[in-house]
């Protein structure tokens, strides 16, 4: 590997390199592509049940609109099924890696983890209450007078809980690509702070 050297301020600062020899590769981009590929599928199934969940009986009527918690897994997985999408036909395009298409894509992968798996995370909350109640709220279940929209919503959370498997690979993979191909600035001192060819000055 070859360091490229540039001066800042009188400071020395070895620039990263690819470390293509050293890091190697992890999978080659179709693998990578059809990773990316399988979290939209999930997003897109777990989005479009929750839409058409919708309830009514002798009690009244429910629709995944009237919980917050519901709206935003439909929100969340929208957002990542086209993230994923997008990264998707990006991978697949033949294109040198550069450090900052993956920092972006390290970035981007950590941000939609986490956003997917708050979605699923608080709907599987909502859902617990649904079917067990809490009597210290005297919220009471719901699920024995809805049971086909909790069916329809346990469905929905748990393919949204399946994606964020995929998007923690993911991750682990965006990770991996950037630092074992790339190494971060690393600043040299310069010459007079090592000691190295400077005389004392001499006062007597």
């Amino acid at each position: 590997m070859e360091n490229n050297g540039s001066k800042y301020d009188g400071v020395d600062v070895t620039l990263e390199t690819p470390r293509y020899e050293e890091g190697g590769k992890l999978m080659n981009g179709g693998t990578e592509t059809l990773l990316r590929l399988v979290p939209m599928g999930l997003c897109v199934s777990a989005l479009v049940i929750m839409l058409k969940n919708s309830q009514s009986s002798d009690y009244g009527s429910i629709s995944y609109s009237d919980l917050g918690a519901f709206r935003y897994l439909v929100h969340a997985n929208g957002i990542c099924a086209g993230y994923s999408l997008l990264s998707a036909i990006i991978i697949a395009m033949p294109r040198p890696s550069t450090m900052s298409r993956a920092w972006t894509f390290f970035f981007l992968d950590q941000v939609l983890t986490y956003v997917i798996l708050a979605a699923g995370a608080v709907s599987a909350e909502v859902l617990f209450l649904a079917y067990k109640g809490d009597a210290a709220i005297t919220w009471s279940e719901a699920c024995g007078s809805f049971g086909g929209f909790c069916r329809k919503a346990t469905a929905s959370v748990a393919i949204t809980l399946a994606a964020v498997a995929f998007y923690a690979v993911l991750s682990l993979i965006s990770s991996y690509k950037l630092f074992s191909r790339f190494d971060t600035p690393v600043p040299i001192p310069p010459p007079s702070c090592t000691g190295k060819g400077i005389e004392a000055p001499n006062n007597f």
